[in-house]
This record gives structure tokens, sequence and C-alpha cells, in this order.
């Protein structure tokens, strides 16, 4: 099992519309890293432009979509841990449609995993959980963000520091783990055993969309299997 970190830039963020118009990886044990431009066959938003710096006339002469994605599998390989910030809803879900609509084969054997949501888990006392944020929260230098290599080197430095020494292994294990809960954990209630939480105030957290967020969707879970609030 080998972790790899990478990052897309798009066109735009709809997968089922925009396209990728750059990808990086890095292999932390080799030290190389794959960087290519995707020619999306489709202009790119003066508004992407904006954020990445990425035009036109860059991805012009790029390949398509195709064979960068034949290079990637082939510098990844088939036990590929890939690592990206937002990855459950961003960057995986680009890949995955950029080799569908590509009629690649995404290799089965990957696995994914999200710096987002972990630093969302275990770190919630940070008040923001960009990658940008967490950068500066671990004093870690700035380079040039949204450019597809440069987030890369960062996220590798984030997510030493967000994990510290567990392995990849002991890491998908914990995250992919049922989080237990017995006790509120946020809110006027935090620490409280969650079966005597006032019923209202868990109607009123459900009502308010609380517990719609992605951070919370476990919290929901558990309040729905004991009964505690209803669908």
């Amino acid at each position: 099992m080998r972790a790899i970190f990478y990052d897309t830039e798009t066109t735009g963020i709809r997968p089922d519309k925009d396209a990728i118009i750059e990808i990086a990886a890095f292999d932390p044990i080799t030290k190389e890293n794959y960087v290519s431009f995707v020619n999306p066959g489709m202009a790119i938003p003066s508004e992407a432009t904006a954020i990445h710096h990425i035009t036109d006339e860059m991805v012009a002469s790029a390949p398509s979509f195709g064979k960068v994605a034949q290079e990637l599998v082939a510098f990844c390989g088939e036990d590929a841990v890939l690592i990206a910030h937002n990855n459950e809803k961003f960057d995986k879900v680009f890949l995955q449609n950029e080799f569908k609509r590509h009629e690649v084969i995404l290799p089965t054997t990957w696995r994914y995993f999200d710096t987002l949501l972990w630093a969302r888990r275990y770190r919630p006392d940070l008040p923001r959980h960009s990658l940008q944020s967490l950068r500066e929260h671990f004093d870690i230098p700035a380079n040039q963000a949204h450019r597809a290599l440069d987030d890369v080197i960062i996220l590798h430095k984030v997510f030493e520091a967000l994990v510290d020494d567990l392995t990849i292994q002991d890491i998908l294990e914990l995250f992919l783990a049922p989080k237990s809960f017995s006790t509120m954990p946020f809110g006027k209630y935090k620490g409280t055993p969650i079966e005597k939480v006032p019923g209202d105030y868990l109607r009123w957290l459900q009502g308010s969309g609380a517990l719609d967020k992605d951070e919370n969707a476990e919290l929901k879970s558990a309040l729905l299997e004991k009964n505690l609030i209803k669908v």
C-alpha cells in the first residue's frame, strides 16, 4: 500500500460538466512526482483562470486526459492510496468522471483518503480546515497556491503534521472504523450522554440543518439508529 498525494486543477467545480486541466502526484517514498497539463477540449472560463492562472494557450498543446490517465496509472501503480484535500467531493469525483469519459480503466485496487475529512474529525479545535488554513496553522511556508504540484507539496507537509507517525495502514483503519457517539461532540450539551440530550434540542439541530453537514453525518446516523430523531 503506497501513499500517493495528488491534486487537480479544473475548468470549474462541476464534475459532470467541467474537466481536469492539470494534475500532479507525488510519491513520498521515491520523492518522484508526476505533473501534466491536460487539454480539456473546452475553453477555460476566465473565473477559473483567475484562481489557478492556467490559460487556454497553456493547455493547447497538452495531451488529452486519456493519455494522462495511462501515465498516472503507471506512476501510481496498482496499490496506491490517493490522498487529496476535499478528495471525496472534488478530486476523486473529477478523476473518476474523467476516466469514465475517456474510457480508461480506473484501477479498482486504488483507495482514497481525504485530509479535509480527517482534519474535521480529529482537529475540531481549529476554526478552519482549508488546505491553506492548515498550512498557516502548522507554520508551513507558502508557495503558489492553486497550482497542482504546489498544492501537492503543501498537502504532503500538512498530512504529516495531521497524522504524526501513524502509518497509512493505521490511518485507513482508524478513519474507516465506525465512529462511536456516546456523548454530544459539540454545542450546549457537549459531553452529555446523547440519550440524555433533550429531544427538543436534537429536533432543533435536525431542523436547522446542522446534522446535514458532512462532518456531522455519523452523528446523525447514530441518533437515527438510537431513535432519538426521525427521518
